[in-house]
Protein backbone atom coordinates (compact mmCIF):
# COMPACT_ATOMS: atom_id res chain seq x y z
CA UNK A 1 0.00 0.00 0.00
CA UNK A 2 2.89 2.37 0.70
CA UNK A 3 4.11 1.95 -2.88
CA UNK A 4 0.74 3.21 -4.12
CA UNK A 5 1.05 6.29 -1.93
CA UNK A 6 4.57 6.95 -3.17
CA UNK A 7 3.43 6.54 -6.77
CA UNK A 8 0.53 8.95 -6.20
CA UNK A 9 2.86 11.46 -4.56
CA UNK A 10 5.26 11.18 -7.50
CA UNK A 11 2.48 11.69 -10.05
CA UNK A 12 1.16 14.66 -8.06
CA UNK A 13 4.66 16.16 -7.91
CA UNK A 14 5.03 15.73 -11.68
CA UNK A 15 1.66 17.38 -12.30
CA UNK A 16 2.59 20.32 -10.05
CA UNK A 17 5.98 20.63 -11.72
CA UNK A 18 4.33 20.63 -15.14
CA UNK A 19 1.73 23.18 -14.03
CA UNK A 20 3.91 25.67 -12.16
CA UNK A 21 7.60 25.14 -12.82
CA UNK A 22 7.61 24.67 -16.59
CA UNK A 23 5.94 28.03 -17.38
CA UNK A 24 8.42 29.77 -15.08
CA UNK A 25 11.33 27.98 -16.76
CA UNK A 26 9.90 28.86 -20.17
CA UNK A 27 9.68 32.56 -19.21
CA UNK A 28 13.25 32.43 -17.91
CA UNK A 29 14.44 30.84 -21.15
CA UNK A 30 12.57 33.41 -23.27
CA UNK A 31 14.14 36.25 -21.28
CA UNK A 32 17.60 34.74 -21.81
CA UNK A 33 16.99 34.39 -25.54
CA UNK A 34 15.87 38.03 -25.76
CA UNK A 35 18.97 39.11 -23.81
CA UNK A 36 21.32 37.15 -26.07
CA UNK A 37 19.70 38.53 -29.23
CA UNK A 38 19.94 42.07 -27.79
CA UNK A 39 23.63 41.58 -27.00
CA UNK A 40 24.30 40.45 -30.57
CA UNK A 41 22.47 43.48 -31.95
CA UNK A 42 24.38 45.77 -29.57
CA UNK A 43 27.68 44.70 -31.10
CA UNK A 44 26.80 46.56 -34.31
CA UNK A 45 24.77 49.40 -32.78
CA UNK A 46 26.85 52.55 -32.16
CA UNK A 47 24.20 53.93 -29.76
CA UNK A 48 24.04 50.83 -27.58
CA UNK A 49 26.24 52.39 -24.90
CA UNK A 50 23.94 55.37 -24.54
CA UNK A 51 20.90 53.10 -24.34
CA UNK A 52 22.53 50.95 -21.65
CA UNK A 53 23.51 54.05 -19.69
CA UNK A 54 19.94 55.34 -19.79
CA UNK A 55 18.63 51.92 -18.73
CA UNK A 56 21.02 51.86 -15.76
CA UNK A 57 20.06 55.41 -14.78
CA UNK A 58 16.38 54.53 -15.09
CA UNK A 59 16.83 51.62 -12.69
CA UNK A 60 18.32 53.99 -10.12
CA UNK A 61 15.42 56.47 -10.20
CA UNK A 62 12.25 55.66 -8.31
CA UNK A 63 9.00 55.36 -10.28
CA UNK A 64 6.19 57.89 -10.17
CA UNK A 65 3.60 56.94 -7.57
CA UNK A 66 -0.08 57.73 -7.77
CA UNK A 67 -1.60 58.94 -4.53
CA UNK A 68 -5.15 59.94 -3.72
CA UNK A 69 -5.69 63.13 -1.74
CA UNK A 70 -9.36 63.80 -1.05
CA UNK A 71 -10.47 61.57 -3.91
CA UNK A 72 -8.32 63.48 -6.41
CA UNK A 73 -5.43 61.56 -7.94
CA UNK A 74 -2.05 63.23 -7.56
CA UNK A 75 1.37 61.98 -8.53
CA UNK A 76 4.40 61.81 -6.27
CA UNK A 77 7.99 61.80 -7.44
CA UNK A 78 10.92 62.38 -5.07
CA UNK A 79 8.78 64.08 -2.40
CA UNK A 80 7.27 66.46 -4.95
CA UNK A 81 3.56 66.28 -5.77
CA UNK A 82 2.33 66.86 -9.32
CA UNK A 83 -1.19 67.40 -10.61
CA UNK A 84 -0.73 65.26 -13.73
CA UNK A 85 1.20 62.11 -14.48
CA UNK A 86 2.81 63.79 -17.51
CA UNK A 87 4.42 66.47 -15.31
CA UNK A 88 5.74 63.84 -12.90
CA UNK A 89 7.07 61.65 -15.73
CA UNK A 90 8.77 64.70 -17.29
CA UNK A 91 10.53 65.42 -13.98
CA UNK A 92 11.53 61.75 -13.72
CA UNK A 93 12.93 61.84 -17.27
CA UNK A 94 14.94 64.94 -16.35
CA UNK A 95 16.36 63.08 -13.34
CA UNK A 96 17.28 60.05 -15.47
CA UNK A 97 18.97 62.35 -18.00
CA UNK A 98 20.91 64.09 -15.23
CA UNK A 99 22.21 60.77 -13.91
CA UNK A 100 23.27 59.68 -17.40
CA UNK A 101 25.02 63.02 -18.04
CA UNK A 102 26.84 62.73 -14.71
CA UNK A 103 28.07 59.28 -15.74
CA UNK A 104 29.45 60.64 -19.02
CA UNK A 105 31.01 63.62 -17.24
CA UNK A 106 32.84 61.28 -14.85
CA UNK A 107 33.82 58.80 -17.56
CA UNK A 108 37.02 60.53 -18.79
CA UNK A 109 38.44 60.69 -15.26
CA UNK A 110 37.60 57.04 -14.69
CA UNK A 111 39.20 55.98 -17.97
CA UNK A 112 42.33 58.07 -17.43
CA UNK A 113 43.01 56.35 -14.12
CA UNK A 114 42.37 52.93 -15.58
CA UNK A 115 46.04 51.97 -15.80
CA UNK A 116 46.87 53.08 -12.29
CA UNK A 117 46.30 50.56 -9.54
CA UNK A 118 44.00 51.54 -6.73
CA UNK A 119 45.43 51.34 -3.21
CA UNK A 120 45.49 47.83 -1.81
CA UNK A 121 42.68 46.75 0.44
CA UNK A 122 43.34 45.44 3.92
CA UNK A 123 42.77 41.91 2.68
CA UNK A 124 45.31 42.31 -0.15
CA UNK A 125 47.91 43.80 2.22
CA UNK A 126 47.42 40.93 4.66
CA UNK A 127 47.74 38.39 1.84
CA UNK A 128 51.02 39.94 0.72
CA UNK A 129 52.40 39.92 4.28
CA UNK A 130 51.34 36.29 4.64
CA UNK A 131 53.11 35.30 1.43
CA UNK A 132 56.32 37.02 2.56
CA UNK A 133 56.36 35.18 5.85
CA UNK A 134 55.76 31.76 4.34
CA UNK A 135 58.12 31.90 1.38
Amino acid sequence: MTNVYWACAFVLACILFYRFALPALRRFNDANIRRIVQQEQDKTDPNAHVRHTLEMAEEQVEPVQEISAGGVPQYLFETEIFATRAEAEDRRAERVGALARRFYNELPAALSGRGARAPLSARERAARRWKRTIH
